[in-house]
């Protein structure tokens, strides 16, 4: 079996930072109302700056695919250019259309030859199961090198207009026109971007990255599902698909918007990803003394503390001196955001030699989880 090292990282945020005050201009009002949910939703995630693919007149500047292209491209050199690429793995929870498949579309904008596509789809381990295809990948010697990425273009899935009909109908009906809380929730959480790396079998590049191993756990069997979109959530906790419900009502439930049960998630979340975490540990036999740094993908700074917590409440312990997060500054870009937070660590220059990094990404989906251990060489 080969070894694989991450060997080059870089992303690509669209247009310019939106601060917390813009986010509403950006992104319409509904009904005509300022969100009374978006300052304590804010408040709560401390996320201060994040990056839309929309720009100052409200236009769509980058589908999903072409996010992912441009962190490709930004991959690339002299010294290795795309057309080398023999492995493209692309993982995202907001795939521009439902077909093609996502790798499909990053491959077409790249314009870089024959070669293999992959498409995990879900929502932010997706990004992570893009990674472990390239590792395992290399590490059968079925090729060479991999690219993989992290994308995510949720802004149009955000913007006022999805959710105006629904208003428009509940009106109708004389019902509350405010929109449920599980639906504007994540209209203050997530942002744009994309992240990419290179995979190869050799430690090339300025600070290769070992991957060690990868683990993923899901709790698909014993839980409900939490966060949703194309779907409909029923009272026995079952997901009715968009498939089965008439064109017609699409717009007036807005099916297509993505949603999250805060209860189920905030009782969940973090328990099983200490769980995860500890097995995950324990079948690699490495212990916290064996982690330098630490870079758990969450959702909100509201998270932060109650994970630590629930650490020690396991019997773990991992020091704040060992956590890395850029959550406050490029936002929740969910499959991306584990991309963009290595990269910005490999890019400090704080890393040395033999250093080893943890890296945990959850997802509240139907609550996966997913690991990688990497040594600096």
């Amino acid at each position: 079996m080969k070894n694989v090292y991450i060997t080059r990282i870089a992303k690509f945020l669209p247009n310019e930072p939106v601060e917390n005050e813009a986010m509403e201009e950006k992104l319409g009002v509904i009904n005509g109302k300022t969100s009374k949910a978006r300052r304590i939703i804010l408040r709560n995630n401390q996320i201060k700056t994040r990056y839309y693919a929309i720009d100052k007149d409200g236009n769509v500047t980058h589908n999903n695919a072409q996010l992912a292209a441009e962190a490709v491209e930004a991959l690339c050199d002299d010294t290795f250019n795309k057309n080398q690429i023999e492995l493209l793995s692309c993982g995202t929870s907001s795939p521009d259309q439902i077909l093609p498949s996502h790798a499909a579309m990053v491959h077409g904008f790249l314009k870089n030859g024959n070669l293999e596509v992959n498409s995990p789809s879900g929502a932010c381990c997706a990004g992570m199961n893009a990674l472990k295809y390239g590792y395992m990948a290399i590490k059968s010697d079925q090729v060479k090198n991999a690219v993989c990425t992290g994308s995510e273009r949720t802004s149009s899935w955000m913007k006022s207009d999805i959710f105006e009909d629904e208003v428009a109908h509940l009106k109708e009906v004389e019902e509350n026109s405010i929109l449920a809380f599980n639906k504007e929730f994540l209209r203050w959480m997530l942002s744009d971007g994309a992240g990419a790396v290179l995979l190869e079998s050799e430690p090339n590049g300025k600070t290769p990255l070992k991957i060690e191993w990868m683990e993923g756990y899901s709790y698909a069997f014993e839980l409900d599902t939490c966060m949703y979109a194309g779907g409909e959530k029923l009272e026995d906790g079952n997901l009715k698909p968009w498939s089965e419900y008439p064109a017609d009502v699409w717009g007036k439930m807005s099916l297509f918007a993505m949603k999250q049960d805060v209860k189920l998630l905030g009782e969940n979340i973090l328990q099983k990803g200490v769980e995860s975490m500890k097995d995950a540990m324990a079948k690699h036999n490495i212990t916290e003394e064996d982690i330098d740094y630490y870079l758990p993908h969450i959702s909100s700074y509201y998270f932060k503390e109650n994970l630590y917590n629930e650490i020690e409440r396991q019997g773990l312990h991992l020091s704040w001196d060992k956590w890395f997060l850029n959550l406050t500054k490029v936002g929740n870009v969910g499959a991306g955001s584990i991309y963009l937070m290595l990269e910005e660590l490999v890019h400090s220059g704080k890393l040395k030699k033999g250093e080893r990094i943890f890296l945990q990404v959850p997802e509240s989906a139907r609550f996966a989880y997913s690991y990688a251990y990497l040594t600096v060489v």
